[in-house]
């Protein structure tokens, strides 16, 4: 099994903690398909700061290839954020830096090395949409985030995006379930093959258009040994699409009821261990040392 991340990549700073922590939803499905067993590659776009170094030598450091992307003048992205109860604030960001205002273009060189992976995923912060129809028509299966924000929940997006997806992910934590499952059919409606909800403790929804599966979540048993929730989405949809690959899904033949139920499971499972875990994938560092790099 063999997943690429293809997109985002940023510095998450918690000022409750005065710590920084590699992450960017792309990167982070890639960290967690290779902690869970698949081959896996991140290609995007690094700043050329201390930052981006920072974030090269980590996802590096997971097993990760990073050898394919680039690395491009200018500043990296960052966004800050607090953690209280258990749940992280998102305080702002810097726009992304250059990894968002310069993005990676797909030439014929770069499609064949997409061509060795099974999955490649993009999301919603990655500015990837132009290449999305390049990637459809090669033999990797097109994983895209959607995130949960309503911009990109508008007709236009959804047409602009999903008849290049094998697999869409939909955040529905603030919808009931009757509005879960008009996203997910609206999703699918317009071209995704499979469409997939998550709703945070209410458990996950997936389908295809035919077979519709729901699942609950997986809790954690004592709320006050939470870590933080950062990173628990883009670990349930590693564990969903690793879940997948490995019971045979391909362009030519779609999961079936067991192995979407199966696939929801490793999901949820993902997402509870990833409860305990501080930033994405750990390897904080002081924030500190980034303000001290930065002088030099």
């Amino acid at each position: 099994m063999r997943v690429l991340g293809f997109g985002d990549n940023i510095v998450d700073r918690f000022l409750d903690r005065g710590l920084d922590y590699p992450g960017g939803n792309c990167v982070n499905v890639a960290v967690f398909a290779r902690r869970l067993g698949a081959d896996a590659g991140y290609l995007g776009v690094f700043g050329d700061d201390d930052a981006g170094a920072y974030l090269r030598a980590s996802i590096t450091g997971e097993g990760v290839d990073v050898t394919r992307s680039r690395v491009r003048e200018g500043e990296s992205g960052i966004s800050t954020l607090r953690v209280e109860d258990g749940e992280r604030t998102f305080l702002g960001w810097n726009g992304g830096g250059v990894t968002v205002r310069s993005p990676l273009a797909l030439d014929d060189d770069l499609l064949e090395y997409v061509a060795g992976f099974d999955v490649v995923h993009s999301s919603v912060y990655s500015r990837t949409e132009t290449e999305l129809p390049k990637l459809a028509n090669g033999r990797a299966l097109v994983s895209f985030d959607l995130s949960s924000e309503d911009e990109f929940r508008s007709s236009a997006y959804l047409d602009l995006v999903c008849p290049s997806a094998d697999l869409v992910l939909l955040s529905c934590s603030h919808l009931d379930v009757e509005q879960t499952r008009a996203l997910l059919a609206d999703a699918v409606g317009r071209g995704a093959s499979v469409a997939l909800g998550t709703r945070g403790t209410d458990g996950a929804i997936v389908t295809d258009g035919i077979v519709t599966v729901e699942a609950e979540a997986h809790l954690v048993d004592d709320p006050s040994t939470i870590v933080d929730t950062m990173g628990c989405g883009d670990a349930f949809l590693a564990g969903f699409i690793v879940s997948l690959l490995g019971s045979g899904w391909s362009r030519t033949r779609r999961p079936d009821h067991a192995e979407l139920a199966a696939a929801l499971g490793a999901g949820a499972d993902a997402a509870h261990a990833q409860c305990f875990v501080e930033g994405a994938f750990g390897r904080g560092r002081s924030s500190g040392e980034a303000v001290a790099a930065s002088m030099w």
